[in-house]
């Protein structure tokens, strides 16, 4: 705890900056599910209601605790790990909306920090939130505007196609040479590690690096992520529903 404080003071404006980030796409899934709920006509139910904020809280520690379970990948460099944290992150968000969603990506985060710390001085945190936000905001964001089976496998296709493009992008523009110089690690040495493991990269470079390494991540992810999502979602759903009749009637009563 003591490390996690000291780390927070000394990359204070990093810390700030991350915090800008979240209040941004908490802001922006906000008005995102207000649009969907007028258009839906429940324009008077209100985005945060207590039951809501317990299953937030739940589905966030399972998050955090399936963010701790790791696993390598053989085609990309050993700090690139898999895990199957966003699964019920994303349930959550079609079962409460967008803003449910990033508060629950935000929340993991904090948990693993407090149950692991940081290796990273925050950038690979910041890294697995943008990028987990990148699949849940899009998707649950399609999901709100129309819920329907069909839509449900629209919104799981686009989350994992722009979390892939995103991630790519985040990758090659911040993630790489964030990393390069805080493990002073020259660039040229993280390509050449990525080429060795990994035949489809063709040339040293960070595209041919994100494409052949990192966006199969993502996909991999994203693809299974969506499929028990949509195996398990409606079984789940009149469980997550039924809260909110229950306190429907309450209201009423």
């Amino acid at each position: 705890m003591k490390e996690l404080f000291t780390n927070v003071a000394e990359h204070a404006l990093y810390v700030a900056g991350f915090f800008g980030v979240i209040v941004l796409l908490f802001a922006a899934a906000v008005l995102l599910e207000k649009a969907a709920r007028k258009k839906a006509g429940g324009v008077g139910e209100p985005i945060f209601h207590t039951r809501k904020i317990a299953v937030i809280g739940m589905f966030s520690a399972v998050s955090a605790i399936l963010m701790l379970f790791e696993f390598p990948i053989p085609f990309a460099p050993g700090f690139y790990k898999l895990d199957f944290s966003e699964l019920p992150i994303l349930i959550g968000a079609f079962a409460y909306g967008p803003a449910a969603g990033v508060m629950m990506e935000f929340i993991k985060i904090l948990l693993k920090l407090f149950l692991k710390g940081t290796s990273t001085a925050f950038v690979g945190d910041l890294a697995n939130f943008a990028v987990g936000c990148s699949m849940i905001l899009p998707a649950s964001v399609i999901y709100a505007f129309h819920k329907s089976k069909k839509t449900a496998v629209v919104s799981c296709i686009a989350g994992t196609l722009i979390m892939t493009v995103f991630g790519s992008a985040f990758n090659a523009v911040y993630l790489l040479p964030a990393f390069s110089v805080m493990f002073h690690m020259p660039m040229d040495e993280i390509l050449a590690a990525g080429r060795a493991l990994n035949p489809l990269m063709t040339r040293d470079s960070i595209v041919s690096f994100v494409i052949a390494c990192v966006a199969p991540l993502n996909l991999i992810k994203g693809t299974s992520v969506s499929l028990v999502t949509l195996l398990i979602y409606k079984p789940l759903s009149p469980i997550l529903k039924a809260g909110k009749r229950v306190e429907a009637r309450q209201k009423q009563g």
